[in-house]
């Protein structure tokens, strides 16, 4: 079995798993469709998206790695993290896996289709590029720079509660319009205003901290923990918003703000953080 060297370890910080899963969200795969694609099996694709599980795959073939590194353009090495990932390639790897005739049919058309609203055409167009499911959401598109910015509002539904399965692709609601300087002076702290997204929470686990239905800003370039606080997370394919708190090396405890729900424990391997909530849009800084 290959052995990356010493100097190459201490710089690797992802493992195939979580490597394979942004890899297939950036393209909006699902594992039946990677599958289709690489003719190697779900189960196989399942088991090395879920090493800790009963029967994970930590260390997968060559014979069974080979055909997705190859469908994301990508060697064995970078997909097992042994070497470094080119992010400039694997963000155009969504627009080189489908066709580029199809995609620039759809965009044409939309072009010409002068009386469709704006919004309608941005999801005629996420459907074209995604199709499949997709687990995870694309925050790319930034605010507009000025003394305010708008931060887009996505129609993603993170569940303060049993967890909510996530929609096919998500749909952009009305954009919120905010001065970075005004929200810093509430208490938000950021980097950048275009880091910020708007989500929406669904259910009453996180009351009375978060509402049922109330909108939160969340800042999606945390994707990993960073200490005790209220995360937009997916867990076992389905997406929450729950305070985390680190127990031990390999756990996390689930934390519902509302008394009638009990913590829970869950495996770190087996929870993807996709951003930090920073603030409920009901003047509650978290």
């Amino acid at each position: 079995m290959y052995a990356p060297p010493e100097a190459t370890i201490a710089l690797m910080h992802k493992t195939i798993d979580k490597i394979l899963a942004e890899l297939m969200a950036r393209e909006g795969l699902n594992q039946a469709r990677l599958s289709a694609l690489t003719k190697v099996g779900q189960p196989t694709i399942s088991r090395i998206l879920k090493p800790n599980g009963p029967k994970g795959i930590k260390n997968p073939t060559d014979t069974q790695v080979r055909p997705i590194a190859d469908h994301f353009r990508i060697s064995t090495d970078q997909l097992r993290g042994y070497a470094p990932l080119d992010a400039a390639a694997t963000q155009d790897s969504a627009a080189q896996a489908e066709p580029a005739s199809a995609i620039a049919l759809v965009k044409d058309m939309l072009a010409r289709a002068s009386k469709l609203p704006e919004g309608l055409k941005q999801r005629i167009l996420a459907t074209a590029e995604h199709g499949d499911n997709v687990i995870t959401v694309d925050f790319s598109r930034p605010g507009q720079v000025g003394d305010e910015v708008w931060i887009a509002h996505y129609d993603v539904r993170a569940a303060m509660g049993g967890g909510q399965i996530p929609h096919e692709y998500p749909e952009m609601l009305q954009d919120i319009r905010v001065s970075p300087q005004h929200l810093r002076e509430m208490g938000v702290r950021f980097k950048e205003h275009f880091h910020l997204k708007m989500i929406t929470g669904w259910g009453q686990s996180m009351a009375p901290t978060i509402k049922d239905r109330d909108p939160l800003l969340v800042d999606v370039t945390i994707r990993e923990f960073t200490g005790d606080g209220i995360y937009l997370f997916s867990h076992d394919e389905m997406l929450y918003v729950k305070r985390l708190q680190k127990k031990g090396k390999d756990r996390f405890k689930m934390i519902s703000d509302n008394e009638h729900h009990d913590p829970e424990e869950i495996r770190v391997d087996d929870t993807h953080i996709l951003a930090r909530v920073l603030y409920v849009w009901n003047g509650q800084p978290v």
